[in-house]
């Protein structure tokens, strides 16, 4: 059922001021704000008119939003290309749109956040045993969307 703060829009007028309002806020994919749409009550068709409104508007762009999200995901909360990967996917990104986005990760920053990220764990690590600290910093990387290899270089030629 519908919460009583969830209040229904009928006038498509008043919806895309409400979602020019939604776009501008923040970075939006176009799935978001579907959902959202529907959320407030609409009909198909005037979804679709709306959110074509918001792209012909540039309110809605799902390339922008793609390297905002990386962007993001990435600098601020240390995430690694597979979980960035999963999280554009979910939120029903194109793949090359997925691809243009992770090629604007910088290679040696991405090496140094790793390292970060790994070496910020390896201090709450009690583990002494040298094969049990090292899997489980490798578990914690593969969790935070970081590639195998390159979790496997990096442990290699550190000393953590």
């Amino acid at each position: 059922m519908d919460s009583p703060k969830t209040k229904k829009i009928t006038d498509e007028k008043v919806a895309l001021a409400k979602a020019e309002h939604y776009c501008a806020y923040q970075e939006r994919s176009q799935q978001e704000v579907r959902d959202k749409l529907y959320e407030w009550g609409l009909w198909t068709d005037a979804v679709e008119n709306i959110i074509s409104l918001l792209i012909g508007g540039n309110y809605l762009n799902e390339e922008r939003f793609a390297k905002a999200y990386t962007r993001g995901k990435f600098k601020q909360k240390g995430w690694g290309r597979i979980k960035i990967k999963q999280g554009l996917k979910f939120k029903k990104v194109p793949d090359i749109l997925i691809k243009k986005a992770l090629l604007t990760i910088d290679a040696d920053d991405y090496l140094r956040t790793l390292e970060a990220v790994l070496t910020k764990k390896a201090k709450t690590i009690t583990e002494k045993d040298g094969y049990k600290r090292s899997y489980k910093l490798q578990q914690y990387a593969l969790s935070r969307g970081f590639e195998a290899d390159l979790i496997l270089d990096v442990l290699k030629n550190s000393d953590l």
